[in-house]
């Protein structure tokens, strides 16, 4: 069993012993951290929005959550099976003063976790993080008595409101949509997609959706992570439904990754250069925001609409935090999440669908097309396990300077850039690991710049150990 800790929510596999898994006093334990947390910047009034994905043991979390409010004397909102970015909508829409989503995103069935919000419907910073670990490690809670317990009240109807804001959005055409006539085929993992995506899809006039795996009960019927694949079926369902676009959502519906009508991969890394490639029609000299390990397609089309790109550290929160200061119109991760400021601060895929088509709708053209006319980039992941007695930090520092000759940037790890060519080091903070990613033209350029770095990496330890 396996509890994680960390700034931004608490994460686990359900079962076994206090502390060492997700259990129920592990649940409870952290959202009376949260609750405190909230209450200390809060005298009255409190409320908080509780919003799940479908996995078996959501339900359960669900009620141990709201019940654990209550008992603080916060006021929950419970909006049951619902998005990540639906309860974010919904923390602002409703004036709440934080929110928590129940889920494990593109984790497997068997975790679950508490992700917190702020009252601004954002994930909560790197120090309120810590302050609520700090607080549920010192345990000591102050519960309502039976007359302050807090008012339990059930939303059925925030997506719909998430969705009617999407359509309002001056980039989302309907009309262009619906005269298209698209054919969707929809994979949602038997989660929260199922009922949420075909809901946007008919808003925008899509009448013709093929679904695989849209019953919202948990049941994962592959690996939750949108990555090639795991996306066959939903591949094959394109190609026989002579589908004009497949969509495949994780199960909180915040990362969105797509496949062209000849069955091939859209890219999960060029959903955001897509949409944010749309977006910049509308604004001249824009900018955006990704991470260090997102592609550099990104900052290609920023560049060629007269905008500037900027990266930061891996992370949401990170990347909300360079969005606001440097002004981007839109950002996001290379891994399908978009993050559109005009309708709020959080990785969103429903509004990436609804970006996404109204751009393949006025391009008129395949999908296929469409990522033919951007940059085309490749990026190998790699990692080299360490022994625990060496220094990562040591020798991130050495290849540092060994490339000191190159642009490198240190916000997170160290990333080299060699022309249109980059490489990208992170150490794990849970294990001696370093991460490698690296990205080319080719894919067999990109494998072999990082073939290259885990040499230069090998060389290092070997002249330390020798010295």
């Amino acid at each position: 069993m396996t509890l994680i800790k960390s700034i931004s929510g608490i994460r686990g596999t359900i079962g076994g012993i206090a502390g060492e898994g997700l259990t129920p006093p592990d649940v409870v334990k952290y959202v009376s951290a949260y609750g405190t947390w909230i209450k200390q910047q809060n005298k009255e009034n409190v409320s908080v929005i509780i919003g799940r994905d479908a996995r078996l043991s959501g339900d359960m979390v669900n009620q141990l959550a709201v019940s654990t409010l209550s008992a603080l004397g916060i006021n929950c909102i419970d909006i049951g099976l619902s998005t990540t970015p639906t309860v974010e909508v919904a923390v602002t829409e409703l004036k709440a003063q934080g929110g928590i989503i129940i889920t494990a995103s593109h984790n497997p069935k068997q975790w679950n976790a508490l992700k917190l919000l702020n009252a601004k419907g954002e994930f909560v910073s790197e120090a309120d993080g810590a302050k609520i670990l700090a607080i549920a490690e010192e345990a000591n809670f102050s519960y309502a008595d039976v007359n302050h317990l807090g008012k339990i009240t059930k939303r059925d109807d925030l997506l719909k409101l998430h969705i009617d804001k999407i359509l309002k959005l001056p980039y989302v055409d309907v009309k262009a949509i619906k005269a298209k006539k698209f054919v969707i085929a929809l994979d949602a993992i038997n989660s929260s997609g199922g009922f949420a995506v075909p809901m946007l899809l008919e808003a925008l006039g899509v009448t013709e959706i093929v679904k695989i795996h849209c019953e919202p009960d948990g049941q994962f019927a592959h690996n939750p992570e949108p990555l090639p694949e795991n996306l066959r079926d939903l591949a094959k369902a394109v190609i026989k439904g002579k589908a004009h676009l497949g969509i495949s959502v994780d199960p909180d519906v915040d990362r969105l990754a797509l496949v062209c009508e000849d069955g091939e991969m859209f890219g999960e890394e060029y959903t955001l250069v897509a949409c944010a490639d749309y977006v910049l029609q509308y604004h001249k000299k824009a900018n955006t925001v990704s991470n260090l390990s997102s592609t550099r397609a990104l900052r290609d089309v920023t560049e060629k609409a007269g905008g500037k790109y900027a990266a930061s550290a891996v992370g949401e929160v990170n990347v909300v935090t360079l969005m606001k200061e440097s002004k981007a119109v839109i950002g996001g991760e290379g891994n399908g999440g978009i993050i559109l400021p005009e309708l709020h601060y959080g990785r969103d895929a429903l509004v990436g669908i609804a970006l996404f088509l109204s751009h393949l709708a006025k391009f008129g053209k395949s999908t296929s097309l469409l990522r033919s006319s951007y940059p085309d980039y490749h990026i190998s992941k790699n990692k080299i396990e360490l022994t625990p007695e060496i220094d990562v930090d040591f020798i991130l520092q050495k290849i540092k300077e060994k490339y000191k000759k190159q642009p490198v940037n240190v916000v997170d790890g160290v990333k080299i850039e060699f022309d249109k060519e980059w490489v990208h080091l992170r150490k794990s903070n849970t294990e001696p690991i370093i991460r490698i990613y690296s990205e080319s033209a080719s894919m067999s350029t990109a494998d072999n710049l990082a073939k290259k770095i885990i040499q230069d990496i090998k060389e290092v330890i070997k002249e330390s150990q020798v010295a």
